[in-house]
């Protein structure tokens, strides 16, 4: 079992030019998707989070079902539903602006326990910022790796709900310890001002950095680097792109029963190319339709 813990979301997504043009509403949220995209690959997957009772609420409750995911261990409460409005560039990539004041996700509790055969949690984005709830996932994330689990961080950085963004900073390298693998994008990597050589130091047994259709390069405490080309395909947004690369690495290092420290280590060359190949064919697939649409299995083919 892979535990996905996080927000889940509105995307209201323009379906044309303008930043108003036909705004549609799409289940998203960094965590969520990544947890869709690993019950579409086929992964036993739960998420956690805390979602609002409202109509969009259970649109999120219920794109999680079709997809596998077990929601047992989702909170629920009478706040909405967090908002972010996408705004799409020409070349497909999207920025956002959040609405998150009294939403329900913020007042996640920390879990007594996570469930039985759980190898992996993955946390991420806006709820590792947004309080109350950012201390919760925080002891969550701690207790897992206190415990030999798997854990797996990608910051996802959303500068505009980050007040200051040196104690961000400082927060982020709190958690290194208590992360296997972290991945994050070229840009976050910029923003956060460190080093796959810094942040490997500090815990993580791996980082990944992804470059957009660039592909993706991984860093390795032993101080290999290997890295895989973007898939070419025509973009149509790149909404969900990087939660679907989370997914496809965690799907398929646990396809190859590599979800330890100790199992990176050993992986080598082919075994990670084979796994960023996968990951860059994944998110492919999902830059190419609209919204975040992260692939089925069947759709990748084997790792």
């Amino acid at each position: 079992m892979i535990v996905v813990a996080g927000e889940a979301l509105i995307d209201l997504v323009p379906q044309g030019p303008g930043a108003l043009a036909d705004l549609k509403p799409a289940l998203g949220g960094g965590p969520y998707n990544t947890a869709v995209a690993l019950g579409r690959l086929g992964s036993p997957t739960a998420f956690y989070s805390r979602t609002s009772s409202d109509a969009f609420g259970e649109a999120l409750l219920d794109g999680l079902r079709r997809a596998g995911v077990d929601v047992s261990g989702v909170q629920r409460g009478p706040e909405p539903t967090t908002l972010a409005v996408a705004t799409v560039d020409a070349s497909g990539s999207a920025a956002y602006s959040f609405y998150v004041d009294g939403t329900a996700d913020r007042l996640f509790t920390a879990p007594a326990a996570l469930p039985a055969g759980t190898r992996a949690v993955s946390f991420g984005t806006c709820s590792l910022v947004l309080e109350p709830g950012a201390s919760a996932y925080e002891e969550l994330m701690r207790a897992a790796a206190g415990q030999g689990l798997f854990t797996a961080l990608d910051p996802n950085v959303r500068a505009g709900l980050i007040p200051d963004a040196d104690a961000y900073r400082a927060r982020f390298k709190s958690w290194l310890p208590s992360v296997t693998l972290l991945k994050l994008s070229a840009e976050d990597a910029e923003w956060l001002g460190g080093t796959p050589d810094e942040w490997l130091a500090a815990g993580p047994s791996a980082v990944v950095v992804t470059r957009g259709g660039a592909g993706l390069t991984v860093h390795t405490r032993d101080g290999a680097q290997y890295s895989v080309p973007g898939e070419e395909v025509e973009v149509v947004d790149t909404i969900g792109a990087g939660d679907t690369v989370n997914a496809a690495l965690l799907h398929g290092l646990s396809a190859q029963d590599a979800l330890s420290p100790q199992a990176l280590a050993v992986l080598g060359p082919d075994g990670w190319q084979r796994l960023l190949r996968f990951a860059a064919r994944a998110a492919a697939i999902t830059c190419s339709r609209g919204g975040a649409e992260p692939p089925y299995a069947a759709e990748l083919g084997e790792l």
